[in-house]
């Protein structure tokens, strides 16, 4: 073992949780797995995200749109960085603190406007409302002040990297707003 012992379990956490929870069935599947299966359930074409992450696997991140571009981006420019104080704020203050809220209003929504065609994408966000709120992100928020404890010159670049993440996030959510509305006045 190496380091914070509470950033390891939140590390080992969430590698856990992302990469073998478990599905509506009780089955094994990854968070990515079940988005996938809630994909088809929905009727999405489910190929533009397969051939990405089949890219990446690769190591080839190719260009999307500039909003999804420029989230992928910073998010590796944190990593690049190798400073965990900044990239522990940018992860938790851009997904796992922002995450769970943003999900609950996703799903106040589609339950009122549909049936079960979406009760796959509904426990999968389900899902990440309990882990990332229950557990990830006040693990999360302790990892930040473990990080930077009494430095200020490390408080005020975590501030700084969480107000990035998330400015990137909203760019990342325009975009893909715009691209709905575009894709809606097509079909119009």
């Amino acid at each position: 073992p190496v380091g914070d012992t509470q950033i390891r379990r939140l590390i080992n956490s969430i590698v856990l949780e992302e990469e073998s929870d478990v599905d509506a069935d009780g089955n094994p599947a990854s968070h990515y797995e079940m988005y996938l299966d809630a994909m088809k359930q929905s009727g999405a074409n489910t190929s533009p995200i397969e051939r990405f992450v089949a890219d990446v696997s690769e190591n080839n991140i190719p260009s999307v749109s500039e909003g999804i571009d420029g989230f992928l981006k910073s998010t590796f420019d944190v990593i690049d960085s190798g400073e965990a104080h900044k990239i522990a704020s940018a992860f938790t203050f851009g997904r796992e603190d922002l995450i769970p809220d943003m999900f609950i209003s996703m799903i106040k929504r589609m339950n009122i406007e549909n049936e079960s065609k979406f009760d796959q994408i509904i426990y999968y966000f389900e899902r990440h409302i309990e882990v990332d709120g229950d557990s990830h992100g006040p693990m999360a928020l302790d990892m930040i002040k473990n990080l930077c404890g009494s430095d200020p010159l490390k408080w005020e670049e975590a501030i700084s990297a969480s107000k990035s993440a998330l400015q990137k996030r909203i760019s990342l959510w325009d975009g893909i707003n715009l691209q709905i509305i575009q894709n809606e006045k097509a079909l119009m």
